[in-house]
């Protein structure tokens, strides 16, 4: 169960604030250009999927989404005071590259009640290129009707080996929403997962033309 679009035991107030924080905090260091946000449903169950190159992505679409959400974080993460307070603000920790059913179980329920989750649907963090893509967010989409997909395309957050830029340019790009149909047993959920990992990778090859594009005008 869920409530004010937040998991159990999460405090709300701390979650608007944290939100503040993360839609300002990276101003200083990076030129962020935002485009698409009018896209992201400010109601209804929405399943948020994103490309990941480094660890600004995760911060960076929190602060700027329109609307509370709930990302599914590496457990890593969830040590000492950080812990706590992604712990207060609604974040949940899976454990990466292994059968991990309580968290999907948690954000399910976050999305049944209405809610935004978000995850990072490839295997492993890499070049943010989404060559692969695990299972939960099509597992999501099975148990939660009704709920439609906003894929988010992010670069610049990488630094280029060898090199130190300043303010570097931040560009995030907000797809349309679709919906997927996830059909019966493990074929369903890979036919789903390559569904979504297609939609995904278009658009971060989107991101990169129009980033190429800005570039050579420069």
């Amino acid at each position: 169960m869920s409530s004010a679009g937040l998991p159990e035991g999460s405090a709300p107030r701390l979650h608007d604030a944290a939100r503040i924080v993360g839609r300002f905090c990276f101003r200083p260091a990076f030129r962020v250009r935002i485009r698409g946000l009018e896209r992201v449903p400010r109601t209804g169950p929405v399943l948020l999927i994103a490309n990941h190159s480094s660890m600004l992505e995760p911060p960076l679409i929190f602060g700027m989404l329109p609307r509370r959400s709930v990302f599914l974080v590496k457990e890593e993460m969830f040590a000492g005071a950080v812990g706590w307070f992604l712990r207060r603000i609604g974040q949940v920790p899976v454990r990466r590259g292994e059968p991990d059913r309580a968290p999907l179980l948690t954000v399910a329920g976050v999305l049944r009640d209405g809610g935004l989750v978000g995850v990072f649907p490839e295997g492993t963090r890499g070049a943010g290129d989404v060559a692969t893509a695990e299972r939960g967010a099509a597992w999501l989409l099975r148990t939660s009707p009704g709920a439609v997909v906003i894929p988010v395309a992010s670069r610049g957050t990488r630094r280029p080996e060898g090199h130190r830029r300043f303010r570097p340019r931040v560009d995030v790009l907000i797809g349309e929403p679709f919906t997927v149909e996830v059909g019966k047993g493990r074929t369903g959920l890979e036919e789903a997962t390559e569904q979504l990992r297609g939609e995904l990778a278009a658009l971060v090859r989107t991101l990169d033309e129009m980033r190429k594009l800005n570039h050579d005008r420069g």
